[in-house]
C-alpha cells in the first residue's frame, strides 16, 4: 500500500520543490528588475544638457530657415528620335516614301526644382547654376508662402553659382559666415527643399574640407558633409550653428541617385565673390597670373629636389605675363601664394582667380629646391583666355556646345597627350544640334580642316557656319582621333 504510494508522493515533492525555485526565481527576477530600472534613471543633469542642445539646435533653423526658399523653374527642350542610317539612303526613301521618315524634333517643358538664399532684403537670391539654367520661367516661393517671378541678374557656370531677384523688399537674409574658419567635425544643418518638401532641415557634420577635382565646376573647392542631402536641395543653405551660411548645397556622391553619406557645398568665401560680382556687374571678373601649373607627383618631387608631393609645379609662363615680370620660371614649385598654403594646384587656381586684378601679392616658390620670395601684380584674365565659349549664341549646329582651352591640369586628369591640342567640350547644353553626336571631353582639333587652337579660334571658325551646313569635324576622343560629320537633321 506505501509503496504505491511512492510514485504520487514523489511526483508531490517535484511539484512543491518547482514551486518553492519559481518563486525564488521569480523573486529574484523582480529584484533585479526593480534594481535595472533604478539604476536606469536618467539624471536631471543629462535631461538638461540634452533641452539645452535641442533648443538651441530649434532656435539655429527658426532663425535660419525664412531665408530659404523653393526655387521652380521650366525650360522648353527637344526631344528627338533615334535616326537609323537608312533614312538617309535615297533607294530606301523612294521606296518607302518621305511619309515614312521619323517625325520631326517635338519641344516640350521641362521642370526643375531646387533652392535658394536669400543673400539682400530687397530680393537678390543666390542658387546654383545648374537650377536656373536656360530656363524661360523662374518661380520663388518664400517660407510664408508667397510666391514671385524670378529674373536673373548673372551666372556663373564655373562655379555653378547664379544670383537671381524678385520683386519684394524688406526680406529676411541669412548672414553670411567665414567657410575659411570651417573645422572637420564641426556641425552643419542643411537646408532646402529635397524632393520638392519645403523647408526641410538635416543635419551633420563637415567631412572634410578643400575638396576639388570632383568634376562638378570649373572652380572647385567644396565642403564635404555627411548632412543628408538629396535632388531639390540644390542651392540651398549650409549653415554653422551660430546660424551663418557657410556654404551653398551644390551636389551629392551618389550611385543610386539618393543620399549615400556624401555631400558638397560651394563654400560661402568663394559663394561671396562670385555674388558681388554678379550684382555688380553681372559677370565675374578673375584674377590672372599667367602660368600652366600641375600636381607634384612623387617622381617629379625627386627630380626637383622636393621634401614632399605639396605645391603647384609651373610647365609653362605665358610671355608678359604678371608671372613672367614677376620672375616666376618654369619648374618653379609655388607653395605660398598671398599668405595662404598652395597644397595643390586646385587650391592654387582658385586662390589666384579671386584676387582682385591691380593687387600685389607676395608669392614664395621652391626653385632648385631652394625657398625663394618674389611678389606679382596680379591681372585680369583676359577675355580671349576665358574657358567657357558663348556657344548659346551660335545659330547654327554648334548651338548651345561650350567648349573650355585645354589646360596641363586638364591633360593630367583626362590623360590627353601633348600632341593633341585644341578646345575641350565642357558642357552641351540639353536640345542642341549637336547632342547625341558631340560629348562632353570631346576635344576639338579641326572644325571643317581648320585647326583650332583655343577658345578664340573656336568663336572665330564657329560663328561663321550656316543654320543648314554640315561640319566636318576632328575630334579626339577615348585615346583617338576621329573624323564627325555634323549633319543638320
Amino acid at each position: 500500500m506505501f509503496e504505491n504510494k511512492k510514485p504520487v508522493l514523489a511526483a508531490a515533492m517535484f511539484t512543491f520543490l518547482g514551486l518553492v525555485i519559481g518563486l525564488a526565481i521569480s523573486s529574484n527576477f523582480s529584484f533585479q528588475s526593480k534594481g535595472h530600472t533604478e539604476d536606469s534613471k536618467i539624471s536631471q543633469e543629462s535631461i538638461d544638457i540634452l533641452t539645452k542642445s535641442n533648443r538651441a539646435m530649434a532656435e539655429v533653423v527658426f532663425a535660419v530657415k525664412p531665408a530659404v526658399v523653393n526655387i521652380s523653374s521650366t525650360k522648353t527642350v527637344k526631344s528627338r528620335r533615334m535616326q537609323s542610317p537608312f533614312f538617309n539612303d535615297p533607294f530606301f526613301r523612294r521606296f518607302f516614301g518621305d511619309d515614312f521618315m521619323p517625325e520631326r524634333p517635338r519641344e516640350h517643358k521641362q521642370a526643375n526644382l531646387g533652392s535658394g538664399v536669400i543673400v539682400d532684403k530687397d530680393g537678390y537670391i543666390m542658387t546654383n547654376n545648374h537650377v536656373i539654367k536656360d530656363a524661360d520661367e523662374i518661380k520663388v516661393k518664400l517660407s510664408d508662402k508667397r510666391e514671385f517671378k524670378g529674373k536673373v541678374i548673372g551666372t556663373d557656370p564655373k562655379t555653378d553659382i547664379a544670383i537671381i531677384k524678385i520683386d519684394s523688399n524688406n526680406l529676411p537674409v541669412l548672414k553670411m559666415g567665414d567657410s575659411e574658419k570651417l573645422r572637420v567635425g564641426e556641425t552643419v544643418l542643411a537646408i532646402g527643399n529635397p524632393y520638392g518638401l519645403n523647408q526641410t532641415v538635416t543635419s551633420g557634420i563637415v567631412s572634410a574640407t578643400g575638396r576639388a577635382n570632383v568634376g562638378i565646376a570649373d572652380y572647385e573647392d567644396f565642403i564635404q558633409t555627411d548632412a543628408p542631402i538629396n535632388p531639390g536641395n540644390s542651392g540651398g543653405a549650409l549653415v554653422n550653428v551660430r546660424g551663418e551660411l557657410v556654404g551653398v548645397n551644390t551636389a551629392i556622391f551618389s550611385t543610386s541617385g539618393g543620399y549615400q553619406g556624401i555631400g558638397f557645398a560651394i563654400p560661402s568665401n568663394m559663394a561671396k565673390a562670385v555674388m558681388e560680382n554678379l550684382i555688380k556687374g553681372g559677370k565675374v571678373v578673375r584674377g590672372w597670373l599667367g602660368v600652366s601649373i600641375q600636381p607634384v607627383t612623387e617622381e617629379l618631387a625627386k627630380q626637383f629636389a622636393l621634401k614632399d608631393e605639396k605645391g603647384a609645379l609651373i610647365g609653362d609662363v605665358i610671355e608678359d605675363s604678371p608671372a613672367e615680370k614677376a620672375g616666376l620660371k618654369r619648374g618653379d614649385v609655388v607653395v605660398e601664394f598671398d599668405g595662404r598654403d598652395v597644397p595643390d594646384p586646385a587650391v592654387f587656381r582658385n586662390i589666384v582667380a579671386t584676387t582682385a586684378p591691380g593687387k600685389e601679392v607676395a608669392i614664395k616658390v621652391l626653385r632648385d629646391g631652394k625657398p625663394l620670395a618674389l611678389k606679382a601684380v596680379i591681372a585680369e584674365l583676359p577675355a580671349d583666355m576665358q574657358k567657357a565659349s558663348s556657344g548659346g549664341a551660335f545659330d547654327n549646329i554648334l548651338k548651345g556646345v561650350n567648349v573650355q582651352n585645354l589646360e596641363q591640369d586638364q591633360r593630367k586628369k583626362l590623360d590627353i597627350p601633348k600632341r593633341i591640342t585644341g578646345v575641350i567640350i565642357s558642357d552641351i547644353a540639353d536640345g542642341s544640334p549637336s547632342e547625341g553626336m558631340l560629348a562632353k571631353g570631346d576635344v576639338i582639333i579641326e572644325i571643317n580642316k581648320k585647326k583650332i587652337n583655343n577658345s578664340k579660334e573656336y568663336e572665330a571658325v564657329a560663328s561663321k557656319i550656316g543654320a543648314d551646313q554640315n561640319v566636318l569635324m576632328l575630334i579626339y576622343r577615348n585615346g583617338s582621333t576621329i573624323y564627325l560629320t555634323l549633319a543638320v537633321r
